[in-house]
């Protein structure tokens, strides 16, 4: 009884950080059948809305599959009860990084690079990001050729193109994050 009882307030909790009725899912499977990034995760997206009704906070928590979510909004798009799906899974990523049980952190500094540049320079500064996040990982050639081609392509420039208004930027920033 008491599991059900926590389980209960995991859901409660993951409601009330997200907004969402997450209790209204009725593993229609419509989530799992749009996604594109499924091959890559241990378990499907409706499993995952499945494991947060029934209060299974660890799986979803220490879970590939929230860090294998590109994040595209298909399943919430898709979702016949409006369940914002791609939220529920980015709620879930926060937690887990607060409670240290990301399994993949690269997802979440590669998120926070990407963030800051477009804080700096109002939008995405892809050589500063990929260089920043580069260096950490201490992975300096493991996508040249990729990165070679975008550069070719006009994909990725090489000095960034940044807004007129970047205190502008930076406030927005500072207003989300309640600073």
């Amino acid at each position: 009884m008491n599991d059900l009882v926590n389980g209960f307030g995991f859901l409660k909790e993951m409601e009330q950080k997200t907004g969402e009725n997450i209790g209204a899912c009725y593993q229609c499977y419509r989530c799992t059948n749009g996604c594109p990034a499924l091959p890559e995760m241990d378990f499907s997206p409706h499993r995952l809305i499945r494991y947060v009704i029934l209060g299974q906070r660890e799986k979803a928590l220490t879970s590939k599959m929230i860090w294998s979510c590109l994040q595209c909004t298909t399943c919430s798009i898709r979702c016949p009860n409006d369940i914002d799906i791609a939220l529920v899974i980015d709620t879930l990523r926060k937690i887990a990084v607060k409670e240290g049980k990301a399994k993949d952190l690269d997802t979440w500094t590669f998120d926070r690079y990407f963030l800051d540049s477009v804080k700096k320079h109002g939008r995405l500064y892809e050589m500063e990001t990929i260089l920043r996040y580069k260096l950490e990982k201490k992975d300096f050639f493991g996508d040249t050729k990729m990165g070679m081609s975008m550069m070719l392509k006009g994909r990725m420039g090489l000095l960034p193109h940044n807004i007129k208004d970047r205190q502008g930027m930076k406030a927005l920033f500072e207003k989300a994050r309640g600073e």
